[in-house]
């Protein structure tokens, strides 16, 4: 239950369309629902304006069911890293369940999404960190993002990079992903002068360390002004540009 609900629900008390009883009914389970395996924070949105999002990584597909199951009457739903076997078992709760097998997310719309003022546009190195950039622009768009992705514009053929600039330069926020060497989020860095987090991927040969090299690169970047966030943590880099996304609309 988010800020608006709560004040709308005050206020239906106040005027006499729901009793006290009725609103405290509604009221019990807050600040959290004990599921047992788990405790379903509800007032998350409240103290960091994000609702609390499932990590599905380690998680029974019946543990998510069940977690899902009590989050979806009251707003939207996010899943992440959800195994192929987690998606069929929640998309049995209603056919309103997506499942996007690129970034492993699993959403849910109890209420349609109110966008931030800004743009954030997530841009790739290669093909192969598209699952990263997936899992950015699911999350992106589910915390009330516009997001665009420009996809396999790496150092390698960086004249693939010019002709998407005009879109980097016309967004908010921009989440450059890459593995290898992390290079892009440099080229990038210097080529923009709006919000830039970099996500370094584990993609790469052998000396790339599963998303090592690409983390240090990105670390110590000649591009000034650069944030960084963990290997292969698209989540978190759309969480971080919905903030800067929602301070800048708080301005504009």
């Amino acid at each position: 239950m988010n800020e608006k609900e709560i004040q709308k629900l005050l206020e239906t008390v106040s005027t006499g369309e729901q009793s006290v009883a009725d609103a405290m009914h509604t009221l019990r389970d807050l600040p959290f629902q004990d599921l047992g395996h788990t405790k379903i924070d509800h007032h998350r949105s409240l103290r960091n304006g994000f609702p609390e999002i499932i990590y599905g990584a380690g998680k029974t597909p019946q543990q998510v069911v069940e977690i899902f199951t009590a989050m979806m009457s009251r707003g939207n739903v996010l899943v992440t890293r959800a195994s192929d076997d987690t998606a069929v078992a929640v998309q049995k709760i209603s056919p309103e369940i997506e499942f996007n097998p690129l970034s492993k997310t699993l959403t849910y719309k109890y209420a349609p999404i109110e966008y931030n003022h800004g743009k954030i546009a997530i841009v790739t190195a290669g093909t192969s960190d598209l699952p990263v950039a997936e899992e950015a622009l699911v999350t992106a768009e589910m915390l009330g993002n516009h997001a665009e992705l420009v996809s396999d514009v790496g150092v390698a053929g960086i004249h693939r990079l010019f002709g998407s600039l005009d879109k980097l330069r016309d967004a908010s926020v921009v989440i450059v992903v890459a593995g290898m060497e992390g290079a892009l989020a440099s080229v990038v860095g210097g080529m923009i002068e709006i919000p830039l987090i970099a996500v370094p991927t584990s993609v790469g040969y052998g000396a790339s360390f599963e998303g090592i090299a690409a983390l240090l690169g990105m670390l110590t970047s000649c591009a000034s002004g650069i944030t960084v966030v963990n290997i292969d943590n698209g989540f978190g880099a759309a969480c971080a540009a919905t903030r800067i996304n929602r301070g800048i609309g708080e301005k504009s």
